[in-house]
């Protein structure tokens, strides 16, 4: 197993789109949090530095996008055949891929929290408001937003392996999360809308989405309720590999 998850983690560094995920997901953050802090009206608001860190969780976006490259993307570059033909084992290569892309999420987690605590501190800094880094909101946010991170990596490798044709499985999990998850919270309302995937992301990176009328999960639980979303991804990851032709 060791050697599968070194294989994966090189094929990790030697390909582009990592790279081109973890740049985005920098000036994703350095936008959403120079926004947040130039239409601010009062830095000296508590809750504000908790919701400029939270933009490193609101990233974890792309992490699920490089989560489901691990399988869909390798369908697409036709290299899926070789990875099953030098490990016949299927289920324990697709193991490899969710802790290798589970390692890859945590490298991610740590770049977007450095890269959101500098940004803030440098807006804090030029408004003169003192931020607090070693606050206890700080760190819960950006461990939350960290597991965050890592959760829907795992959860983009299940959806890989179901889905399997990469463009229609970044499609329909972006759009899920930006359309589907929001109008089925519309329907079933807010006491359970707050236990789907985002806004469980949500509660980890203690993020309130604004116009929301969702009683957000206690960090814990959001944490406690991705967890088991992502337990459910990587089963599938395994049994649907394993079961279905490549062809």
């Amino acid at each position: 197993m060791g050697l599968l998850i070194h294989i994966e983690m090189y094929k990790l560094r030697t390909v582009r789109a990592p790279l081109i995920l973890l740049a985005l997901s920098q000036l994703i953050i350095v936008g959403g949090v120079s926004g947040l802090a130039m239409s601010a009206g009062d830095l000296h608001d508590p809750t504000l530095a908790a919701e400029a860190l939270a933009h490193a969780g609101l990233v974890s976006l792309l992490t699920l996008v490089l989560g489901i490259t691990a399988v869909a993307g390798e369908y697409r570059n036709k290299t899926i055949t070789d990875t099953y033909l030098s490990t016949p084992r299927r289920g324990r290569a697709v193991q490899a891929k969710l802790v290798a892309y589970g390692i890859a999420g945590s490298f991610f987690a740590v770049c977007n929290a450095v890269t959101a605590v500098v940004t803030a501190r440098i807006w804090w800094a030029v408004n003169d408001v003192p931020f607090h880094v070693t606050s206890p909101g700080v760190w819960h946010t950006l461990v939350g937003c960290a597991v965050w991170n890592v959760a829907f990596a795992v959860i983009g490798v299940g959806i890989g392996a179901l889905v399997r044709n990469l463009t229609a499985a970044v499609a329909g999990a972006l759009a899920w999360i930006a359309l589907v998850e929001g109008i089925i919270g519309q329907l079933i309302g807010g006491g359970l809308a707050r236990w789907l995937p985002f806004a469980s992301g949500s509660a980890l990176g203690d993020m309130t989405v604004a116009g929301s009328t969702v009683h957000p999960l206690s960090q814990i639980g959001g944490g406690m309720v991705l967890a088991a979303y992502a337990a459910v991804f990587a089963l599938i990851a395994v049994t649907t590999t394993v079961r279905r032709d490549v062809t």
